[in-house]
């Protein structure tokens, strides 16, 4: 997670290995894309950061080695609420029923 500094925690979570058993899935993690993102707290496989104020700060710091001001902390989070959206609503189809009189589909014809 850190390219400058590691990402300090004390939850023994080990990543994809503990869910595949291989060694070189340890400390890899799942993560979501950033749609929505401000939707979505606490922050970090380990809940570690409460805001995403708070996870901008951090990620700044370990992977760019540099402490945000709080403008530019207050900018990029102002940029990843513009990720927010609604999410689609899909309404299925209410198919008629089915009787022996129902012609059988024909696959490959």
């Amino acid at each position: 997670m850190g390219l400058v500094a590691p990402y300090q925690t004390s939850n023994p979570a080990q990543g994809r290995a503990g869910v595949t058993g291989n060694d070189a899935d340890r400390m890899s993690f799942k993560v979501p894309s950033l749609r929505n993102v401000a939707l979505r707290t606490p922050y970090f496989h380990d809940a570690g950061a409460p805001t995403l104020e708070a996870a901008v700060s951090t990620m700044g710091k370990l992977q760019l080695g540099r402490s945000f001001s709080q403008q530019e902390v207050g900018d990029i989070v102002a940029f990843l609420h513009t990720l927010t959206g609604k999410q689609p609503q899909i309404v299925l189809p209410i198919l008629p029923a089915s009787s022996n009189n129902t012609p059988r589909p024909t696959p490959f014809n």
